[in-house]
């Protein structure tokens, strides 16, 4: 992947570029940062035409590496006002990379209300009107792209949310099979995307070769390892694939830190009614799809295709962060009522773990009872309506907080927390306060060793080494994204000391490099170098690293509290 390819998106010209020496060897996550951090003003509006939305394939992607299909996307993000990359599955990395492209930067901002889509072939791009489509939902807008470029192209779009430029906007992509179940939902990056004026990119790899191994045998016999060591593995091998991430209900819930009506308490009475094993029946019943990949390639096929009591489609990529977002959190215990509110999220183009935990918000509120499915999709509905009501939804839950008089809001740097109470898996809440995203789960995992015994095992619920572990794992992850993995191969990997080898001997076999194990230590640490500086030039201090006073309180049914100083806190983000 040699070019960067330069969309000015008021002038509607583009350039392709060969990557400074700096960002040269960069991919996915490491690459969108240092190019937000060294091109977009850390102070200007995320709206503005001053800021810039990066779409980087990973240093894997469109290479036969085992789940390598991810994207990055970066920005200065709207709902937090810091860097952002968000990660996504579906088809847009890999055809990218195929044809070439490093990254595709998304410049400057139209005059004019006139929205476009970019069309990105082997020996063209294309700019096309779109006002057509505005209004136009994801699932739709996908059909209406394959119809018109056909069904081997990989699309983003965004739904209204995002031409609304709503700060929980999500970009959505087209998964395998043309369901929009694949998001870069955190941080309101759809709402860049509108800034721009792009209703959607399609990506349309005809006519290109393979991504070229500078050894092939020796990718061949490390990609062979990895399958082996993915498929074999109690997580990514065998509970991820039969029932998706909503395995986690029942085990959080179990462990007592499932987030109940607005992190009131760890358990939620009706934990079974919303579980992966109640999802797997349902869709075994209703003849659905029970395990199917985010992208091809994909070897873990937690992703699974939902279906309503008629049989008729209902949702995809059916999220255990969306399930616990609209269910527990909401106390919403009707499974098809969350699905319904999960298919609504794709289709507006919204973030579903900050739109969950806002719709507990409004009920904190009063906007809505507690508990009850058919009111929060009807308010949901609301979104992109011109309501209000929808205005405020749609801009996430601190903003909701504010408008509604509530103190008792779970964000830190403005983006909800998700499904994880930080009081009853403390690794995972050092990530919430400490990592540049704002909360963000999957910044640094610590579920793995408080929850799951997966790379070994440390108290949940004491500070013992539970920053370092945090420490750790942000570090890992931003390695992972760099190379465009898919987040779960960290289950086996953290099981097996030669997994982190593994990666490195299909980097090395691809590209003719002599990278060893340490390098991926140094690479994640410089990704979060370049996050932290940017935030630092946007203003955040060390006091935004900290959780909400509401974690002050007893947690049920630990009795646990937030008792981390900011001293303590501190130590995750030393480098």
């Amino acid at each position: 992947m040699s070019k960067i390819l330069r969309i000015n998106t008021r002038e509607k010209t583009y350039s392709f570029e060969t990557p400074a020496e700096d960002i040269a060897g960069l991919g996915g996550r490491a690459l969108t940062s240092k190019m937000i951090l060294n091109e977009v003003p850390a102070t200007s509006h995320p709206l503005s035409k001053y800021s810039k939305l990066i779409f980087a394939p990973g240093l894997l992607s469109g290479s036969p590496a085992a789940n390598s299909g991810r994207l990055s996307v970066g920005g200065k993000s709207p709902l937090t006002g810091g860097i952002k990359e968000s990660n996504s599955g579906g088809l847009v990395s890999q055809k990218l990379a195929r044809l070439g492209i490093k990254a595709l930067v998304l410049e400057d901002k139209p005059e004019d209300d006139r929205f476009s889509m970019v069309v990105i072939k082997k020996d063209r791009v294309e700019f096309l009107a779109a006002d057509e489509y505005v209004g136009v939902c994801n699932s739709d807008m996908i059909t209406k792209l394959w119809d018109r470029f056909g069904k081997r192209v990989a699309t983003a779009s965004i739904g209204v949310a995002g031409e609304q430029r709503l700060t929980s906007a999500s970009i959505q992509f087209a998964d395998p099979k043309g369901h929009p179940g694949r998001a870069a939902g955190r941080g309101g990056l759809g709402a860049v995307m509108g800034s721009k004026k792009i209703k959607a990119i399609v990506v349309d790899d005809k006519g290109t070769d393979r991504v070229p191994l500078h050894d092939p045998d020796a990718f061949k016999a490390a990609n062979k390892k990895w399958v082996e060591l993915l498929t074999s593995h109690p997580v990514s091998g065998q509970g991820l694939p039969a029932y998706g991430t909503a395995i986690l209900v029942n085990v959080i819930n179990e462990a007592g830190a499932l987030p109940t009506k607005n992190f009131r308490t760890g358990r939620f009475e009706n934990a079974q009614d919303i579980s992966g094993e109640t999802m797997a029946a349902n869709i075994e019943k209703r003849s659905g799809v029970a395990t199917e990949g985010c992208h091809p390639g994909c070897v873990i096929k937690c992703s699974q295709v939902y279906n309503d009591k008629d049989n008729n489609y209902l949702t995809s990529g059916f999220e255990y962060e969306t399930i616990w977002a609209f269910g527990a959190h909401c106390l919403i215990k009707e499974l098809d009522d969350i699905a319904m509110l999960d298919r609504l999220c794709d289709d507006l183009g919204l973030d579903t773990i900050e739109t969950g935990v806002t719709m507990g918000i409004a009920m904190e509120g009063g906007i809505i009872p507690w508990g009850d499915g058919k009111a929060a999709i009807e308010l949901l509905k609301k979104v992109g309506t011109g309501d209000p009501m929808g205005k405020i939804i749609g801009n996430g839950a601190a903003f909701t907080g504010q408008a509604l008089g509530i103190d008792r809001v779970p964000v830190v740097k403005r983006q909800a927390l998700p499904a994880y109470d930080p009081r009853a898996v403390k690794a995972v809440g050092v990530t919430y306060a400490t990592t540049p995203m704002g909360a963000d789960h999957t910044a640094g995992y610590g579920v793995c060793q408080n929850i799951l015994g997966v790379g070994g095992s440390i108290d949940p619920l004491k500070k013992d080494n539970n920053v370092a572990i945090s420490k750790t794992l942000q570090i890992a992850t931003a390695a992972i994204d760099a190379a465009g993995l898919c987040l779960f191969v960290a289950f086996p990997v953290l099981d097996n000391p030669e997994g982190l080898q593994m990666i490195v001997d299909m980097i090395n076999a691809r590209y003719g490099l002599s990278l060893v194990v340490d390098d991926v230590t140094t690479l994640g640490i410089s990704i979060l170098r370049d996050e932290l500086e940017f935030n630092r030039r946007a203003g955040f201090t060390p006091k935004d690293d900290r959780l909400p006073d509401m974690f002050k309180e007893p947690f049920a049914p630990h009795n646990t509290t937030w008792d981390f100083t900011d001293e303590e806190l501190a130590e995750a983000v030393k480098f």
